[in-house]
């Protein structure tokens, strides 16, 4: 049964298998504990689906309105022109339709990231011009280096997915904005929001708004994984109307099924509980990475999606460690060996709840160590070294599909201006501290931390070693601005050791790179500072802005307008 078991993940090129599939061949009619898929453990509740089951007979049974009418319902739920939304059957079809109908001729895209960004433009025919994320800089996107390599290499659409998967990497809205002034004459910009809503770095981190009043600007997001609702395959785009029309002109008059228009007619009546979700998601982010980051070898990337990026210890095969996960402890992860621009040495990690979390936990230990918090598993020998995962995109052939047979295409593309080349091989990877004992917990057993603490003054200079972490203050010490309901999730604490990225074009770099926020003073938290003194806000752009509020929404009884952002009217 096991080997069954193990079989599917070999039959699926670029994805895990479903869990369907995973469920067919356990045997026993139940599925593993699901740390791949990421979706919203919390939400819907337990009695909106008792409600769903109650009416299942005419969900199943009876058409669904047009695709039309459910659009202007969820317009109307997120204070948005139907005019400026698709609705796609899940976000997937919307890239499908992108590709086809807005991409001539080339996509750049920063890699790893979702697979249909690079597949799907491949299929067609078009050529993918794939900038390398570096683990030496924690796989942050810079984008004034991705913007002088797309115009060293002429391409014509450019994708970022805010926050990235699978590392959880976010940019800020004011970053995003200028990169779309410096690409305006570019035929296409898609940001992929897909993820966005688990993000807490930012109070209005979307550019939806942006998106509306731009003629090459499309922002596309995801309802199933926030809603918890993977199945129903329902996501949306924001585009300009022009743009929006084009792809709804596409759509079939009845792509959205009976369960998504449900779904979005009840979500009106659910936004507390699903607010609520949101803001227990973050704190479960936060719980996990503290854990995680304390076992041998482990590092945690900093992440503002629902899961976690995991480099795996020295030595440890990433199918191997899925595999025995699922055979002999019945927990599904995603290995991202087969994620361009990843390798075998990662694994994505969803974000659910901390009795989940302590079995995983414990089935890693045995399966790195042997046992229980055993010894990490052995450094590198003399003369041997270890992939950041760049490789991958060498491995790709660059055939028909992307543009005149050309291969080594990452080696070719770290010669070009503006494109940081992969570490060399170093033996033993930078190890990350790991993180300190947390303070007494608040709420539903999450320690949550004082404003001062979520952006910490940059530390100067490298410690000998980690300084003991303060105690964290509970959700009362946070910006009086906040409801004491909706105190925000620490940024994530684990941290991986950047290092200076090459020198960007110096024109395109004055064209991205805002004035540097003043940093506040204030004390450390757990596992900074990092060798390299720079803090995992740093890393990921967060240093010197204000908390957002626990969910971006600053009214707790209204649901958000523009997909998440500001107060409905």
């Amino acid at each position: 049964m096991a080997d069954n078991v193990t079989s599917l993940f070999r039959s699926t090129a670029a994805h895990s298998p479903s869990m369907a599939a995973l469920t067919r061949e356990g045997g026993d009619g139940t599925g593993p504990v699901d740390f791949c898929i990421p979706c919203n453990p919390y939400f819907p509740t337990p009695a909106m689906m008792d409600t769903m089951s109650a009416r299942l007979r005419d969900i199943v049974t009876y058409y669904p309105s047009s695709a039309d009418t459910i659009t202007a319902e969820l317009c109307n739920l997120l204070q948005l022109p139907p005019s400026a939304v698709a609705m796609g059957n899940g976000s997937t079809e919307l890239i499908t339709w992108i590709d086809h109908l807005l991409v001539r001729e080339s996509l750049a895209v920063p890699v790893p990231t979702f697979g249909r960004w690079t597949d799907q433009p491949m299929e067609t025919g078009k050529r993918v011009d794939m900038f390398p994320l570096q683990e030496s800089s924690g796989f942050a996107l810079d984008l004034a280096q991705y913007a002088d390599f797309i115009r060293t290499r002429g391409t014509r659409a450019a994708v970022i997915c805010n926050p990235n998967n699978p590392d959880g990497g976010f940019l800020h809205k004011h970053a995003l904005v200028q990169f779309m002034d410096a690409m305006a004459d570019l035929d296409l910009i898609v940001i992929d929001e897909s993820f966005l809503e688990f993000a807490d770095a930012e109070q209005e981190p979307s550019v939806v708004q942006e998106a509306m009043i731009r003629p090459n600007v499309i922002v596309l997001r995801s309802l199933g994984k926030n809603f918890g609702l993977h199945g129903i395959r329902f996501g949306y785009m924001v585009a300009n109307p022009s743009l929006a029309g084009k792809v709804r002109s596409m759509l079939p008059k009845w792509n959205l099924n009976a369960f998504a228009e449900y779904v979005v007619f009840m979500l009106k009546e659910h936004g507390p509980e699903y607010m609520q979700s949101l803001l227990q998601v973050r704190r479960d982010r936060l719980d996990m990475a503290s854990q995680l980051s304390a076992l041998p070898g482990l590092t945690v990337y900093p992440s503002q999606g629902n899961f976690l990026f995991v480099r795996l210890p020295v030595g440890a095969e990433g199918t191997v460690v899925r595999d025995r996960l699922l055979t002999e402890h019945r927990i599904l992860i995603r290995e991202c060996g087969n994620k361009i621009g990843s390798s075998s040495r990662f694994v994505r990690l969803v974000v659910r709840p901390q009795v989940d979390v302590r079995r995983l936990v414990s089935g890693l230990e045995q399966v790195l160590y042997g046992t229980r918090r055993g010894a990490p598993v052995p450094e590198l020998g003399a003369g041997i070294g270890y992939s950041s995962g760049t490789a991958a995109v060498d491995r790709l052939l660059v055939e028909a599909t992307n543009g005149a047979g050309m291969q080594n295409l990452a080696a070719q593309a770290v010669g070009m201006p503006g494109l940081v080349a992969a570490p060399a091989a170093t033996g033993m990877p930078m190890q990350a501290p790991a993180m300190a004992q947390a303070a007494p917990s608040h709420g539903a057993g999450m320690p949550l931390p004082a404003a001062a603490q979520v952006f910490p003054q940059p530390v100067p200079a490298p410690a000998p070693a980690p300084a003991p972490a303060p105690a964290m203050a509970p959700a009362a010490a946070m910006a009086p601005a906040m409801a004491p309901a909706m105190a925000p999730a620490m940024a994530p604490a684990m941290m991986q050791v950047p290092a200076q990225a090459a020198a960007p074009n110096p024109a395109a770099a004055a064209a991205m790179t805002p004035a540097a926020a003043p940093t506040p003073a204030g004390p450390t938290p757990p596992g900074v500072p990092a060798r390299g003194g720079l803090t995992a806000a740093q890393v990921r752009g967060t240093n010197g802005l204000a908390p957002a509020a626990a969910t971006g929404w600053p009214n707790a009884q209204s649901w958000p307008n523009a997909a998440g952002m500001g107060q409905a009217g």
